[in-house]
């Protein structure tokens, strides 16, 4: 799974005009799964993503996680943080899960963080989407749970 993370004072998705997630501080999250991706990987993921501390305490210092402050994740589906064009122009994505796949990883993603007790909003899983957001910081984290980066 690769998942780009945004700590947002707001941030919002929208599908045909109609708003389909919204949360105010917290985290907007894309998410895509891989090839090789379990549902195990979907769990380590979350609990990555909840802890990570990029919140800041009563000293300014990034010291506190989501959970910490009690925020909320938007999490949307972005199959193309696979895409890779290292060597063309156009990416490719064959490292991308196939769509079946890449729903499942999303939807159990989803739960593991519902899980964790964090309220989630979501997009819709191959729709075309606009994500509007407001970056806090800005503060944004690359993860990859091969470790690649």
């Amino acid at each position: 799974m690769r998942a780009v993370i945004q700590r947002v004072t707001h941030a919002r998705v929208l599908v045909e005009g109609r708003v389909t997630g919204e949360i105010q501080a917290g985290l907007a999250v894309l998410i895509a799964v891989g090839r090789e991706d379990s549902p195990e990987t979907a769990a380590s993921m979350a609990e990555k993503i909840v802890h990570l501390r990029i919140f800041n305490d009563e000293q300014g210092k990034m010291n506190r996680s989501l959970l910490d402050t009690s925020g909320a994740i938007l999490a949307v589906s972005q199959f193309t943080l696979y895409g890779d064009a290292r060597g063309q122009r156009r990416p490719s994505f064959l490292q991308a899960a196939p769509p079946d796949q890449g729903k499942a990883g999303y939807e159990e993603f989803v739960r593991a963080l519902r899980a964790l007790n964090v309220r989630v909003e979501t997009g819709v899983f191959q729709a075309h989407m606009s994500l509007e957001l407001v970056n806090d910081g800005p503060v944004t984290i690359l993860l990859d749970s091969d470790k690649v980066f």
